[in-house]
């Protein structure tokens, strides 16, 4: 690209909330008008996931499927609902297991207001209504063997909803820019003299210090771990992420950012590492993607060299 091209490019930044997040489109442009058409369409798309998978509304396909769940019926979804099953059944075959759309019924025993671990008993009961393998899917079809039972987007959908933001703005001719939906980041292009995005990981004990530092030319990180939601009881954190086999808040990781071309692909892969526990950093390395961990002793690690090659 010239050099008096590249000068005329400015960065328009476009905040907005979406899934809980604060969340920003980032595009080098030359044209206001054009750019902030392109920003709106994306932010649009956004919402429009986050209203679709949404577990609090009413009129959401999550909470249409979950009526027929609790039931133990049958429904069929849309071809990008499908999609997104299809990919769940993948990350749960790859996580043998660990990566369960149906384990959100397990929040039931650690809401947010909980003050005391809870009965044995209520963990045996919940994880009855838990397990992919107890769903048949066959697309378009999802049936319910067992009543009672909940499926949750939360794993996927916002990683998803980056993805497709970004291409919608590369699609418009966009070459440079992210999409930031709460710190899980797909990148459009880099600055427009070819510089990468430098994209700092927060310390998972301390808001204020950044764990690692990432050069992003290209593709996506991604990161899981137990410092944004937990509770406290008796002095001991307990994070969100569930283990679909013990019904109990997962130990091991404090923190996990990954980086890969898709955005939904570094996400899921930090929370099954997230999930594997111990066993995270190790899987991590065998499936080859760059990322970066810390334990809960505060331990570093992690292969990142190949997150900054263009």
């Amino acid at each position: 690209m010239a050099q008096s091209h590249i000068a005329m490019l400015a960065l328009f930044r476009f905040p907005f909330s979406a899934m809980g997040s604060r969340c920003e489109v980032r595009l080098y442009a030359h044209d206001g008008a054009r750019v902030s058409a392109c920003a709106q369409a994306a932010t649009a798309d956004v919402r429009r996931l986050d209203a679709k998978y949404s577990r609090y509304r009413t009129d959401s396909v999550t909470a249409g499927i979950n009526r027929v769940a609790a039931v133990g019926g049958a429904i069929d979804v849309d071809a990008e609902t499908a999609t997104l099953l299809d990919y769940a059944e993948t990350c749960f075959e790859q996580s043998d297991g660990l990566f369960d759309f149906t384990s959100g019924v397990l929040r039931e025993a650690w809401s947010p207001d909980r003050t005391t671990l809870p009965e044995p008993a209520l963990l045996e009961a919940l994880l009855a209504r838990v397990g992919w393998s107890k769903v048949r899917w066959e697309r378009p079809r999802l049936a319910f063997d067992i009543a009672g039972m909940e499926l949750d987007f939360g794993g996927v959908v916002k990683e998803y909803a980056a993805d497709r933001a970004a291409v919608i703005c590369a699609e418009a001719g966009f070459q440079h820019g992210l999409v930031d939906l709460g710190g899980d980041i797909r990148i459009i292009g880099p600055h427009p003299d070819g510089a990468p995005w430098i994209v700092g990981i927060q310390h998972p004990r301390d808001p204020a210090a950044v764990m690692a530092t990432l050069d992003l030319f290209r593709g996506a990180v991604a990161t899981s771990g137990d410092y944004e939601r937990f509770i406290e009881i008796d002095g001991r954190r307990y994070g969100h992420i569930l283990s679909p086999r013990t019904g109990t808040p997962v130990r091991g990781l404090a923190g996990v950012s990954v980086v890969a071309e898709e955005c939904v692909v570094a996400g899921s892969a930090a929370t099954i590492a997230m999930l594997m526990e111990e066993r995270g950093s190790a899987w991590l390395e065998e499936v080859g993607l760059p990322h970066v961990w810390m334990d809960q002793a505060l331990r570093m690690g992690g292969i990142l060299a190949a997150a900054t090659t263009q």
